[in-house]
């Protein structure tokens, strides 16, 4: 954190002294290894007990629209028309990355190389075979087993999904007019479906031949074996930090410190094609003031002195610019008489 942001918040937030016994979240199975770490170090420091449910995307924002939980969280931000409507705010708390994953008996990590419009065409089920001529005029180093390609896919809401897909419907209009982008798609009758991230790697693993999608951290974290993919600027990249940090650096995250636009297929060099945002939804206008503050108290922490903590688990950390952006939002909510809130940073 700048110390310039530092003093923005310092001048900003309003003293108080609030004790919360402790909040509760759920959403993306992709942020809770960041929410989960930020909660163990922020443990130091207050007596708050945080709980987070990694019952994906779908879910998590469903739970907060029904007020069962103090905070919501999701890989694809709510329409300003959906906040409103809710009566919400959201911002994001950390970048990460969606990146297809394989099986393949004799194939290493970053061998295998692929295209949106290969992916769309295996995920539809148009392309059935490893040794498809398509595949292997790609990868002609590579002996590519006459099988058939065993596709597992999320059944469950999962912005995981919903980055996927919408990454597949820029680059292929077969697959924007077939299946398009969401949270949950009607997948072809063949594909095997898994919840959760978990899932998708005890899946993966114990399936030859397979393909699927899944949250960066988890292929660090299971050892899974990633694809390289084809960018925007026609370069093959490998998912890192630096690659999703590249697509965002190209995009109006960066320049306007606008966090509504999608991140995948982003210009850029090394620009990872399907980055993602996570985000974080509160109410706008507390229930439970002590609650609210807590999570607000809790949040702040972590981008003032948790930032260290988002490259541990192979994430990215906020610009300052949107991190001043998302301080801003949090000073907009309100007790449920419609006054300002009064809190400071842990």
């Amino acid at each position: 954190m700048s110390k310039l942001l530092t003093l923005f918040l310092c001048l900003c937030f309003h003293v108080a002294n609030v004790t919360a016994a402790s909040i509760g979240g759920a959403g993306s199975s992709a942020a809770a290894p960041l929410y989960n770490k930020w909660a163990v170090a922020y443990s130091k420091k207050s007596d708050l007990i945080f709980a987070y449910q990694p019952v994906g995307s779908s879910a998590g924002i469903k739970q907060i629209k029904a007020r069962t939980v103090d905070f919501g969280a999701s890989d694809v931000a709510m329409t300003v028309a959906d906040l409103k409507r809710e009566g919400l705010i959201q911002f994001p708390s950390a970048i990460s990355g969606v990146v297809p994953v394989v099986n393949l008996p004799g194939i290493k990590t970053g061998q295998l190389k692929l295209t949106g419009e290969l992916l769309a065409g295996i995920f539809s089920r148009t392309i059935t075979q490893w040794n498809d001529p398509a595949i292997t005029a790609l990868n002609p180093d590579l002996r590519l087993p006459k099988k058939t390609i065993e596709v597992i896919v999320r059944q469950d809401g999962s912005g995981t999904t919903y980055n996927f897909t919408d990454y597949l419907a820029k680059l292929s209009k077969s697959w924007q007019s077939t299946y398009g982008r969401n949270f949950t798609i009607k997948w072809h009758a063949e594909l095997t479906q898994v919840k959760g991230s978990s899932g998708i790697s005890a899946a993966l693993k114990k399936t030859p031949y397979a393909i699927s999608y899944i949250d960066y951290n988890y292929v660090l974290q299971d050892d899974l074996d990633s694809v390289v993919l084809k960018n925007r600027e026609n370069k093959f990249v490998a998912p890192s930090a630096e690659a999703f940090a590249s697509a965002l650096n190209n995009s109006a995250w960066k320049t306007k410190g606008s966090f509504e636009e999608m991140l995948t297929d982003r210009p850029g060099i090394i620009s990872w094609p399907i980055t993602m945002g996570t985000f974080v939804m509160i109410p706008q206008s507390a229930k439970d003031s002590l609650k609210t503050i807590a999570t607000l108290k809790f949040f702040t922490w972590s981008f003032m002195s948790g930032d260290h903590l988002v490259n541990s688990v192979d994430m990215v950390r906020l610009p300052d610019n949107i991190q001043a952006r998302v301080f801003k939002e949090m000073m907009t909510v309100t007790d449920s008489n419609g006054k300002p809130l009064q809190w400071t940073p842990q």
